[in-house]
């Protein structure tokens, strides 16, 4: 990336910015006046700073196979943190073994601006960010740390399924259901009612945006100001589609717990508006809300093509992710 073309906000994707945008400082930075730069060469380019990362990954505690590093904001400057210190933000350098490799950054980022701005959904505040010779990295603020540096409680549906390696094997964090994940939401969340409909909206805008990697351990209750738990922020979120030939759903099981399918389900292979309209009611939607939340994503949204247009993906991504935008739309519009 050429670090002087920069147009558009690497974190609000918004128009007539070369650096962070006043409102991307705020919400990621707490206003202070953050670079897009890390003050670091690719670990490729520099022993020193290589030697600096692989010491940072042994005490990172964050699961997932995507490498993540730990970072923290010292006065106006991010830099990796040491061995106990507690991390604030998450650092994704271009990860290896995929195809279009050099494009995940710059899709998980549209993919989680997409989710916030066009349909609302909670996600961890996120952006792009730079090595000095211009190698993009995605960087998202932990949501489990406090202003205090101490630490909110956090579970992921994998605990909460009582799924581990040890216990279920190397693919626990696949073999369930969302309809079970929404019957866990019920069993331990107090406000349940108000938290389904936001996981109801989560799981239809991972379909719509194929992301095939949505799992157990994807999903999160979080503790709240008041000590109860709601569900957490989204994270994770991105096309999966663009680097690897996956299926519609990351949870082997699919939506449904048993083997229901909508006849349009069984002729094209993919889910329809009805089969998350039966999906909202199994897992407790109101019936007259479930019009109104699904609506959104059978719409186009002219907003979501100008984010992507903005992006950091290449123009032939740019294409190729509407492309499979639309795909999805036409199935879930399929009645």
């Amino acid at each position: 990336m050429n670090l002087d073309e920069i147009r558009y906000c690497p974190g609000t994707l918004a128009e007539g910015f070369s650096a962070y945008s006043p409102i991307c400082l705020r919400n990621l930075f707490n206003r202070k006046k953050v670079s897009h730069v890390l003050p670091y060469e690719p670990p490729q380019q520099n022993d020193k700073v290589a030697e600096a990362f692989m010491d940072n990954r042994k005490h990172i505690s964050i699961s997932g196979v995507q490498e993540k590093l730990s970072l923290l904001l010292e006065k106006n400057v991010l830099r990796l943190t040491k061995e106990g210190e507690q991390g604030t933000y998450i650092l994704k350098p271009i990860p290896r073994d995929l195809k279009r490799v050099d494009q995940v950054p710059a899709n998980e980022h549209l993919t989680m601006q997409i989710a916030k701005q066009v349909y609302g959904l909670k996600t961890a505040e996120n952006a792009m960010i730079f090595f000095k010779n211009g190698s993009p990295a995605y960087i998202t603020k932990r949501f489990d740390v406090k202003e205090d540096a101490g630490k909110w409680g956090k579970e992921d549906f994998a605990t909460l399924a009582g799924k581990s390696k040890d216990i279920a094997g190397a693919n626990f964090k696949y073999e369930y259901s969302y309809e079970e994940i929404g019957l866990l939401i019920q069993e331990y969340v107090p406000a349940w009612r108000v938290e389904i409909e936001k996981y109801f909206s989560l799981v239809v805008f991972n379909f719509l945006f194929s992301n095939g990697d949505a799992h157990l351990k994807n999903f999160s209750l979080l503790e709240s100001s008041k000590g109860d738990y709601l569900l957490s922020p989204a994270y994770d979120l991105i096309n999966t589609k663009l680097h690897v030939d996956d299926t519609d759903f990351a949870l082997d099981k699919g939506l449904f717990s048993d083997d229901f399918m909508s006849e349009q389900y069984k002729k094209s292979g993919h889910p329809s508006k009805s089969d998350f309209t039966e999906f909202a009611r199994r897992i407790g939607v109101k019936e007259k809300r479930i019009e109104k939340l699904i609506m959104p994503f059978l719409q186009k949204q002219p907003f979501m093509e100008t984010l992507v247009d903005h992006s950091y993906l290449s123009d032939g991504n740019k294409r190729g992710y509407l492309q499979m935008y639309n795909t999805r739309r036409n199935y879930l519009t399929a009645q």
